[in-house]
């Protein structure tokens, strides 16, 4: 079991949490915390070897915790996700292979994309595809399609895995903190079409994957993982290509194991993370 808490932070915090655990006789497998001094908020992450009742011990630790505390109990029920696809497929067959051997940490509900190039893929896993296409629609008609399909699954996590549709902020905020995205980031950052292309023009030494929290500021929501590999004048546009590909893949799977595992903590713009 799994025990989150934020809070403002206070003196006794730590030994007031494990003193309500070890009256419950819980025994406490691993313990990470942190206080942020700037903003005085404090995070613990608890893994607890027995299970309880969740919303008994929640009552529990509110007695002892200010009161503006944030506290999850999580029996570690195996998540779920819905992932939603453009065309290209690296994320979505990584994402489809690891929930086949069940190391994704989650059950893959549906795939949803506005195209159906990834149908085949996501049949191949016996994974329901829906394609909802963007063409002839406005965006609000658009989006209630989608939600629509997503609310049947009633998903914990919404996984945009190269999905290239801006989201408006209705959508986002119907979902809000349950949106995560996958996208490259350059140093420096290249916006617009052909990303790599670029890159590669500009003669860049750095390219990099960025996976976080979808907001509504573009690409600016609070991130959970990063990654960057180092490149040469000896990669051609379509060399960073490939690569790019590759690390988009490793940061968006290092991201779901994060999140999907309790380990990541939002406030404001930013992320705590326990690694």
């Amino acid at each position: 079991m799994i025990v989150v808490i934020q809070c403002k932070d206070q003196v006794g915090l730590v030994a007031g949490i494990t003193g309500v655990l070890a009256k419950e006789q819980l025994n406490i497998v691993s313990l990470r915390e942190h206080v942020d001094k700037i903003e005085n908020r404090f995070f613990i992450r608890v893994h607890i070897e027995q299970e309880v009742n969740a919303e008994a011990l929640e009552q529990k630790l509110k007695q002892i915790l200010p009161p503006d505390a944030f506290i999850k109990v999580n029996p570690q029920p195996e998540k779920k996700v819905v992932v939603l696809v453009t065309k290209e497929y690296h994320c979505l067959a990584d994402i489809l292979i690891r929930n086949h051997f069940k190391t994704l940490g989650a059950q893959v509900q549906c795939v949803i994309g506005n195209y159906d190039t990834l149908q085949n893929i996501s049949q191949r896993f016996d994974i329901p595809f829906y394609q909802v296409s963007h063409e002839g629609k406005d965006k609000q008609a658009f989006e209630d399609q989608i939600a629509s399909l997503i609310d049947k699954y009633a998903p914990d996590y919404i996984v945009l895995a190269k999905f290239m549709r801006i989201l408006s902020p209705g959508f986002v905020a119907k979902y809000s903190g349950h949106i995560i995205n996958i996208h490259h980031s350059f140093l420096p950052a290249f916006v617009g079409a052909s990303p790599y292309k670029q890159a590669f023009e500009r003669g860049v030494k750095l390219i990099g994957a960025t996976a976080h929290f979808v907001t509504n500021e573009l690409d600016e929501g609070p991130i959970i993982a990063q990654q960057i590999i180092p490149v040469t004048h000896s990669h051609t546009s379509a060399d960073m290509m490939k690569a790019g590909k590759e690390i988009e893949t490793a940061v968006l799977a290092k991201a779901l194991h994060l999140v999907l595992e309790d380990r990541v903590f939002v406030y404001k713009n930013k992320t705590v993370v326990f690694e």
